[in-house]
């Protein structure tokens, strides 16, 4: 099991992953990026000719079986491998963005990638962030966190970061990404998006990032505070 859990749920491009990354750095905690994982699966299936019509639910149960995903910290950096090679930026690419969320919401992948990520997780200080991560996948994290902004403001956000990143796309479909993966993420019958009832919400439409991560920040070492055996490693 994890020593200590920070759960980060909320929509796609809500600022998750900029404020875990930066937490993680200051507390020096593990980042688990389980988006990274879901769209590193998300990769493999494209590459292996998936229909996007008709998912291919045999291929699915193939990659399963003969698929290894690894998260790797260097420095500050996580670095994610598909079958032992590094795939850092091509998970970020637009047609995995298009895809990811039909894959998510398989059954089959979430029971996979939820074993695989409690397996990563286990006998680290880890903060972690997703759209189950609170009810799901670690229900009994110490620390739960729900994380909501404006639509425009997040496409403007991830239009930032793919332009950091030299991807090419077009600010109008980033918004209309955004609004399917909202609407498909809430809606999906296998662990959807939403709010743990003991979650904090944070919403960071009006704030900076130095903000979020100073309020996360603030609320993961109150925690430890109360719980003096575990250690910030």
């Amino acid at each position: 099991m994890a020593k200590f859990v920070v759960a980060i749920d909320g929509g796609a491009g809500s600022g998750k992953s900029t404020t875990a990354k930066a937490v993680a750095k200051r507390l020096k905690f593990f980042y688990l990026d389980t988006g990274a994982m879901y769209r590193a699966a998300t990769l493999k299936y494209l590459r292996c000719g998936g229909s996007t019509d008709n998912i291919d639910t045999a291929l699915v149960r193939e990659i399963i079986k003969h698929t290894v995903i690894n998260l790797r910290q260097e420095g500050s950096k996580i670095l994610v491998f598909l079958d032992n090679k590094d795939v850092t930026l091509e998970i970020r690419t637009t047609p995995v963005n298009n895809f990811v969320s039909p894959i998510s919401a398989l059954p089959e992948i979430r029971e996979w990638m939820v074993q695989k990520q409690r397996e990563v997780a286990e006998g680290k200080n880890v903060i972690c962030e997703g759209r189950d991560i609170g009810t799901v996948v670690f229900p009994d994290a110490q620390v739960k966190i729900y994380m909501q902004a404006d639509l425009k403001i997040r496409a403007q956000r991830r239009q930032k970061e793919l332009d950091e990143k030299n991807i090419e796309a077009d600010f109008n479909k980033v918004v209309e990404n955004l609004k399917f993966r909202d609407k498909y993420d809430s809606n999906r019958v296998h662990s959807p998006l939403k709010k743990a009832e003991d979650a904090i919400i944070l919403d960071t439409t009006d704030i900076t990032i130095e903000q979020e991560v100073d309020f996360v920040e603030k609320i993961v070492r109150e925690r430890l505070k109360e719980i003096p055996k575990i250690q910030n490693t």
